[in-house]
């Protein structure tokens, strides 16, 4: 049956904040992908406001599986983002063993923690499981801290980190699994760095920083970068893409004067998107 291209998307969906399946669907819709959810948890609001509502999925996961193994579908992409326990990832392992197929391209998200800190919610057993998806990607996106977390080294004092050393970080990644590794999100003054590994060789995508952190940046990053490559582009060309989008929406958020935990305006620019 001639169909569109598919991706499923494992990750939460929140309600207002701008960040997860909320982000990713809408991007891949734009850039004319079938975006297909299978939700880790519903929240009101993501974790950076005061006050939030969840509602856990972990023990509907697997039955949500089922019906699709059932209905006998298939998927050009799967992408794994922010995950709540070493359950869940467990049950990740289990959807990319049982969904995977010569030509579906797994891209992982290992949203664990940054600025050398691990998240609240995270713990040491679940950085160790994460470790466990790495021979099933083909691509993963790992910031600065979560690199270092899944090989296991020190954070490099002030975040500072040479482009040899990252070299070093994306080779042994790639060693691991996956032969596509983006190591995002690098600041350095007035720039953000993201080192593209590939082949055995590491290319530097530098951008000017724009405002401040912002929610969802990096599962926009991500759900560009995905379909990019879906779509046949190569890795330097969905990281360049990914940058310069996520740039025009940081832009206008800081026109707007956005609360940081309000997200990336990037409805602006859905139709420049490709």
């Amino acid at each position: 049956m001639k169909r569109q291209k598919r991706i499923a998307l494992i990750n939460d969906i929140t309600g207002f904040g701008r960040c997860s399946v909320t982000v990713e669907l809408p991007l891949l819709s734009a850039m004319k992908i079938q975006a297909c959810p299978l939700p880790t948890a519903i929240l009101s609001v993501h974790t950076g406001f005061p006050d939030h509502y969840l509602d856990d999925y972990t023990d509907r996961m697997r039955p949500y599986m089922d019906s699709w193994e059932k209905n006998r579908l298939s998927f050009d992409g799967i992408c794994t983002g922010f995950l709540g326990s070493a359950q869940q990832i467990e049950i990740v392992a289990e959807f990319i063993r049982r969904f995977k197929q010569p030509s579906t391209r797994v891209m992982v998200d290992p949203v664990m923690g940054d600025y050398g800190r691990l998240y609240s919610s995270y713990t040491q057993e679940m950085c160790d499981e994460m470790r466990q998806l790495l021979p099933y990607a083909d691509l993963v996106t790992p910031n600065l801290t979560e690199a270092c977390q899944l090989l296991d080294i020190p954070y490099p004092a002030g975040g500072q980190v040479s482009d040899r050393d990252l070299e070093y970080m994306a080779s042994a990644l790639a060693a691991c699994g996956p032969s596509q590794v983006i190591i995002t999100g690098l600041s350095e003054g007035d720039h953000i760095r993201n080192f593209i590994y590939e082949a055995g060789r590491g290319t530097v995508l530098q951008v000017e920083k724009v405002g401040g952190d912002r929610s969802g940046s990096g599962d926009a990053f991500m759900a560009i970068v995905a379909g990019s490559l879906i779509n046949g582009e190569n890795l330097e060309q969905a990281a360049y893409k990914a940058a310069d989008f996520i740039s025009k929406c940081l832009a206008y958020a800081v026109e707007l004067d956005l609360p940081w935990n309000y997200g990336l305006p990037f409805e602006e620019y859905l139709r420049e998107l490709k």
